[in-house]
């Protein structure tokens, strides 16, 4: 849902993959001033952290009128949550299922930290809406990127901070497919292009070969998924 009645400014959870680099576009769209935060938390793939520079430079350069709108970025070291994390997206391991049926790619509390540190920069910055990119279509089932969890979140933050937070997922109910549709109505064939070449999805942090969706290994669940709903995009397009 969106809020721009509550604040003219939002605070976007940026990771430089293609779900948050389409969800920035969507905040810079709606919003007067729009800034962005970064966590590095020991991730395999720690490219993305690089990557996330080189998309807030493209947006500034074929975007001027939302580099206006664009302010500061933020980065904060959650370097812990990797260590005390046994996954195949903080440890060199092979991606497989445990136990519990959800993939080893899920790192527990990983949103929850995210929304809560991000909410502690907004309250300092008098930034009340929060933008994620979590989605409950196409997801490996991680209970931190359900509706009902963030719902659940955005209460509990109002009520810790005793300020109104809301945390807004504009991807929660769209598929990959759709998700490539948005990016190309919000900025057309330039900001596909800047989601190609600059963003990084693949969780083994594989930049040596572009395919037509983008780098990536082509065979995590990452690349699977953002590479099945290019074509599907594709399809439709044609």
């Amino acid at each position: 849902m969106l809020n721009s009645e509550i604040n003219s400014s939002a605070l976007v959870l940026f990771s430089g993959g293609q779900d948050s680099t389409t969800c920035l576009a969507w905040a810079l769209t709606h919003f007067d001033k729009v800034e962005t935060i970064g966590f590095n938390y020991g991730q395999r793939h720690q490219v993305e952290m690089t990557c996330r520079k080189e998309v807030l430079k493209s947006i500034r350069k074929s975007f001027p009128n939302w580099g206006e709108k664009l302010g500061d970025d933020h980065v904060l070291d959650l370097d812990i949550l990797g260590k005390i994390s046994d996954t195949s997206l903080t440890q060199d391991k092979a991606i497989s299922f445990a136990k519990s049926g959800l993939p080893n790619t899920f790192v527990p509390g990983r949103n929850l930290l995210f929304f809560t540190f991000a909410a502690t920069i907004a309250y300092r910055r008098s930034l009340k809406l929060l933008v994620g990119g979590m989605c409950e279509t196409d997801y490996s089932g991680y209970p931190d990127c359900r509706d009902n969890t963030l719902k659940s979140l955005q209460v509990s933050l109002s009520l810790g901070m005793d300020v109104p937070v809301v945390i807004d997922t504009p991807l929660m109910w769209l598929d990959k497919r759709a998700t490539w549709e948005l990016a190309k109505e919000l900025g057309g064939e330039a900001l596909l292009s800047i989601i190609v070449k600059d963003t990084h999805t693949c969780y083994l942090g594989d930049r040596t070969t572009l395919h037509s969706w983008g780098y990536g290994c082509n065979q995590c669940p990452a690349c699977e998924l953002r590479s099945s709903g290019f074509l599907k995009f594709m399809q439709k397009s044609d």
